[in-house]
This record gives structure tokens, C-alpha cells and sequence, in this order.
């Protein structure tokens, strides 16, 4: 027992612990804790790594796909962009020769609004001018009537107010032609040539044979001495005649002379013709009278057609012909006077509003 060693002296104030081991140490606790967590940590983010690297694989295959379908709506986008485009371009054209088309329209309503008045004083005109030539070229009374009845029916057709005067200078001379004789020179002028044909059908006085004395029947037949006495006294009737000295008895006139009183009665009915359409009352009157004293003296009455002719010189040498008529001057310095003022003929019609700017184009994208 002497051989052991002693120990040292182990002081009593302060006893001796024992002494812990290397992993109960709380340094090495920590750190295995830190490294478990640290080991669970890189495996849960490898994890978590590969789930988000499959996430995007699968996510860049789908934009790759949704890239191809916009692509593809793009292009289909652009083609219809550029047909839409087109048919802008198209309807912008259309529009614009539309609007082309309205400013014309509006001029031409324009111009047709302001010279509408201007036609109808040029009818007006011509009107008045035609019953103008009428009475002083034709005498024509009754187309001269027409004619301004004519022009006033237009100037009411329009009813201006400003044509009051000129409507007024019209019925004075409408009033003036109504209260002149009535002289139908183409039915005066038609019935003379109607006597200048039945001239030579008309016998004259010295071709009238004697009309046998008629006998009534309530009379008894006469005596044989009656009626050799009433041959003897025709027989000698025809050998003794008593004629005036101072004009010419037409029973005697020659066969040869009755063509020139023929002709001569034809003559005079021509020139009373001439003077009926030159409006000299004078000379028609005076031819008329000498024809009718010839068809008295020397063709025979008792026929009825020599009588109708003499019943009609009659009835010519009557007609008012060569009445002074007017010269619707009146009228005329009227419509002139209205001419002259254009500012008082029509209400211009208004401009229409000008036509709305072109839509601008849409931009290409």
C-alpha cells in the first residue's frame, strides 16, 4: 500500500465538480442544431428550387405558345387593319365626291333660284312682244288677247309683288283689245276668195231668161184670140225697147265684155283682200261698194247664189276694217322698267351651309 502514490491535497474549500463531455457541451449542441438546419434548409430550397424551375419551365412553354397565338392574332389584326384601312380610304373618296356632288347640287339650286324669275320675264317678254307683231303686222286681235292673257297666267303662276305694276299695265291693255271691234280678218279674207271663185258661175242679167207667166189653177184656160194676142205682143216686144241714155243697160252688153267684167269684178275683190291684211279700211270699203254696184247693175238677182253674193259684199262692206289699234307700249315700259331692276325680281334663295370638313384618316399602326 506504501508503493501508491498520494495523492495531492485537495484543498476542502472547494470540492472538485465533475467534468462534462464534449457533447454535452451546449457550443456543440448549437452548432449540430445549426447544422441540421442548415441541412434541412438547402434541402427544402433545392426543393423548393426544382418545383419553381419546372414552374417555369412550364410557365415559358405556355408564353411560348400564348406568344405564338398573339403573333398570330397580330398578323391577323394587321390584315384586317390594313383591309379596314381600304375601305376608309374608299368611303373617304366616296365622301368626298359625295360632297363634290352637294356643293354642285347647291349651286345649281343657286343659280336655278335666281334666274327662275329671270325665265319667266323672258316668257312674259316674249308673250307681250308676240301680241305686239300680232296687231301691228296681222291685226290679229284675237292673238294678241291670247297672247297677253298668256303672260299674265304666268306672272300668276309665280305671284311676286314686286310684278303688281307690271300685272297692271297688262290687264289695262287686256281692257283696252277687248273694247275694239272684233274684226276676223281670216274669215273676211277666206269668204272674199270664196267670192272670187263663184264669180264665173254667177249669170249675168243678159243671160236671164223671161219667166213664162205662171196660170192659177182656179182660172179658168184663156181664149184662142187671148192667146194669139199675147204671142203677137211677145214677138213685137222683142222688136221695140226703151232704155236710158245715161248708163249702160246690162241686157245689152256684149258676150266679149262679159269677161272683163268678170275679170274686173275679180280684181276689185283682190285688192279689197290686200287692203283688208294691209289694214286700209278706206280702199276695202270703197272696193267692196264698187263690187257690189257691178254685181247689182250687171248680174241677174233673181238667181239665189248672185243674191248670197250680194248679200255678202253687204255684210263685208260693213266690217270696222283699219280701226287704229294699240301698241301695248304700256306694258312694254313696264317689264322693261322691271328688267332694269334685278334686286326687285326674285327673293335670292339662302346658301346652303357649307358642307362638314373630312374626317381624318385613321393612322396605321
Amino acid at each position: 500500500m506504501s508503493d501508491i502514490p498520494s495523492l495531492p491535497p485537495v484543498e476542502s474549500a472547494s470540492p472538485v465538480q465533475p467534468r462534462p463531455s464534449a457533447w454535452r457541451r451546449p457550443s456543440v449542441i448549437i452548432a449540430a442544431v445549426a447544422l441540421a438546419l442548415l441541412g434541412w434548409q438547402w434541402a427544402e430550397t433545392r426543393s423548393r428550387l426544382a418545383d419553381l424551375q419546372e414552374d417555369l419551365a412550364r410557365r415559358l412553354t405556355v408564353g411560348d405558345t400564348a406568344a405564338k397565338e398573339a403573333r398570330a392574332l397580330a398578323r391577323q389584326a394587321q390584315e384586317n387593319l390594313q383591309d379596314l384601312q381600304g375601305k376608309v380610304g374608299a368611303l373617304d373618296a366616296k365622301l368626298s365626291e359625295s360632297q363634290g356632288q352637294q356643293v354642285a347640287l347647291e349651286a345649281m339650286y343657286q343659280e336655278f333660284s335666281r334666274s327662275r324669275d329671270d325665265r319667266v320675264l323672258a316668257e312674259v317678254e316674249q308673250a307681250v312682244a308676240i301680241a305686239a307683231q300680232q296687231l301691228q303686222l296681222a291685226g290679229n286681235v284675237h292673238a294678241a288677247l291670247f297672247a297677253l292673257q298668256a303672260a299674265d297666267a304666268r306672272l300668276g303662276s309665280v305671284d311676286r309683288p314686286q310684278w303688281l305694276p307690271l300685272r297692271k299695265a297688262i290687264a289695262a291693255d287686256l281692257d283696252t283689245l277687248k273694247a275694239l271691234p272684233q274684226v276676223d280678218s281670216s274669215g273676211i279674207a277666206l269668204k272674199l276668195e270664196t267670192l272670187i271663185g263663184r264669180l264665173d258661175r254667177l249669170p249675168l242679167a243678159f243671160e236671164a231668161k223671161p219667166r213664162a207667166a205662171s196660170v192659177k189653177p182656179d182660172e179658168a184656160a184663156p181664149s184662142w184670140l187671148k192667146s194669139l194676142w199675147a204671142d203677137f205682143w211677145a214677138e213685137f216686144s222683142q222688136l221695140l225697147r226703151i232704155e236710158r241714155m245715161d248708163r249702160p243697160d246690162p241686157a245689152l252688153l256684149a258676150p266679149s265684155n262679159a269677161v272683163f267684167l268678170r275679170e274686173n269684178l275679180k280684181l276689185r275683190l283682190m285688192n279689197a283682200r290686200l287692203a283688208l291684211l294691209s289694214r286700209d279700211g278706206n280702199t276695202f270699203r270703197e272696193d267692196v261698194r264698187i263690187s257690189r254696184e257691178w254685181l247689182e247693175r250687171y248680174f241677174d238677182l233673181s238667181n239665189a247664189a248672185a243674191a248670197a253674193a250680194k248679200a255678202d259684199l253687204a255684210e263685208l262692206q260693213a266690217v270696222p276694217v283699219g280701226v287704229e289699234l294699240p301698241t301695248l307700249q304700256s306694258s312694254q315700259v313696264a317689264l322693261h322698267a322691271l328688267q332694269a331692276k334685278p334686286e326687285q325680281r326674285a327673293d335670292v334663295a339662302p346658301a346652303a351651309p357649307a358642307p362638314a370638313a373630312n374626317p381624318a384618316p385613321a393612322k396605321k399602326n
